[in-house]
């Protein structure tokens, strides 16, 4: 007889994520992820000067803030089709590959580690569950600290451009602000130096050695197999260090094009009021709760009504760089060795970086609509803006990585790539199912982008802020 577990809130992870699974005969034969907090940065922005846009946007998360800001810049500047100078564009490379090292290493020791090896004994690591959990990574379990020393590297490294991290404050549309001096360049490469070796010579080693002792996680939490990147770090000859495309499960090669008007958001199981299948460019976010049969406050972004799996493994494989499947295993593996790969091509961007500025002053705001698609460590990232002739933003939206990868089912019924990837997944002790959980922080979920505030008994809340006097 099966049975029904709800895990609410999933923890370590960043934001809430309720999750319910049914189990019968020791697998899951039915999932449903549900966001349970409300969205709303979209309508923040709205009458707001463009400039406004990169810095508010950036409070969306606290752990991938400068992708948003890079979006944002993106979409701005797209109003105009302007480019940013060389310094601009390598310096947000720089800033932009600092936190997704340090995200990479968060998700793994901080966020995923102990689903495979028990962490200290101590909170917030106790109590914890303790169901199939396999001797041989204590070594792991014990470089516990030196990430988190790794992840602040990180963080220290990109605050040398980004004047700080998280939330970095030199994004502005036109550039990157901060002054270029030989003394932070060399900081930069001495941070980025201890970053590759701890890369290199531990976090990659040890999610192999996840992999040695939980062998059958390579042939679980599959999902969909679609897999979509909008492409991320700009080149200097207009392409991206990982491309944009899209692989369809079968798929031998990925497909270069992505025809962004292709993109809508279904809203049947997601409390929105909106008609459903919308573009993001006319799209909305005004809540209706409760509303039917919809259980999650994420929509279900989808390319041709057909839904991708977004992350680092949709990256590296659809750049030819990670020829293995997809499963747990593989979504660790591609994100350690995606880790590696920005770190030593950020070497490469760090020695091209001239005398001058990263700011060309000479841009100017125009009026129009725009979209910035870039990446965050998560995945694939859009931001969409339209600018109205009394130079205030008319309207934005915004499609997170999460609200691919953890979308509800769609108007056609069709579960989310996470709600997929649980199907099927072995289930040793219903009382502790820790193998839903290791499938759920494989995607590395960011509830913080994608759900935001909430009233409990779900009346809609007006604010009305006075005049300023005069």
């Amino acid at each position: 007889m099966a049975t029904i577990k709800i895990v609410d809130p999933v923890s370590r992870i960043e934001g809430h994520l309720k999750l319910e699974i049914e189990i019968d005969q020791g697998k899951i034969t039915d999932a449903k992820a549900s966001g349970t907090l409300f969205r709303g940065f979209e309508n923040l922005l709205i009458g707001r000067v463009p400039e406004d846009a990169p810095l508010l946007t950036q409070r969306i998360c606290g752990v991938c803030p400068v992708s948003h800001g890079q979006a944002s810049v993106l979409a701005l500047e797209d109003v105009t089709a302007w480019k940013p100078n060389t310094n601009g564009r390598i310096l947000r490379n720089l800033v932009l590959g600092s936190n997704f090292i340090q995200s990479h290493i968060l998700h793994f020791y901080v966020l995923s580690v102990v689903d495979f090896a028990a962490g200290p004994s101590t909170t917030p690591w106790i109590p914890a569950w303790n169901s199939d959990m396999r001797s041989g990574l204590d070594g792991v379990a014990a470089h516990l600290t030196s990430a988190l020393d790794a992840r602040r590297q990180a963080h220290e490294m990109g605050a040398i451009f980004g004047a700080k991290l998280p939330h970095a404050a030199t994004y502005v549309p036109g550039g990157l602000t901060p002054e270029i001096t030989s003394e932070k360049i060399s900081n930069f490469q001495n941070y980025l130096d201890s970053l590759i070796t701890f890369i290199d010579n531990v976090y990659i080693p040890d999610v192999e050695s996840v992999g040695v002792v939980y062998p059958d996680y390579a042939s679980i939490g599959a999902g969909p197999e679609n897999l979509l990147a909008y492409g991320v770090f700009e080149e200097a000859d207009q392409t991206r260090f990982f491309r944009a495309g899209y692989m369809k499960k079968g798929d031998s090669a990925p497909s270069a094009d992505i025809n962004t008007s292709d993109i809508t958001e279904h809203v049947t199981n997601s409390w929105y009021v909106q008609d459903s299948g919308l573009s993001p460019s006319v799209g909305k976010t005004d809540p209706l709760y409760p509303k039917g049969d919809a259980y999650s406050w994420v929509k279900s972004p989808r390319l041709s009504d057909i839904l991708f799996e977004v992350g680092p493994l949709a990256r590296m494989k659809v750049s030819g760089n990670y020829t293995g499947g997809i499963s747990v295993l593989d979504r660790h593996k591609a994100r350690a060795l995606e880790a590696s790969k920005i770190a030593h091509r950020m070497k490469e961007w760090l020695g091209e970086i001239s005398s001058g500025s990263g700011y060309d002053d000479s841009f100017s705001q125009g009026t129009g609509s725009g979209e910035g698609l870039t990446e965050a460590p998560r995945g694939a990232l859009g931001h969409w803006v339209s600018i109205g002739s009394d130079g205030k933003i008319s309207h934005y939206q915004v499609i997170t990585p999460t609200c691919w990868n953890a979308s509800p089912r769609d108007d056609l019924g069709v579960r989310g790539p996470l709600e997929q990837a649980l199907i099927g997944t072995p289930i040793l002790d219903e009382s502790q199912p820790i193998e839903a959980i290791r499938v759920v922080h494989s995607f590395d979920p960011c509830l913080a982008c994608a759900v935001h505030v909430m009233r409990p008994d779900g009346r809609p809340v007006k604010i009305d802020i006075p005049a300023m006097p005069g």
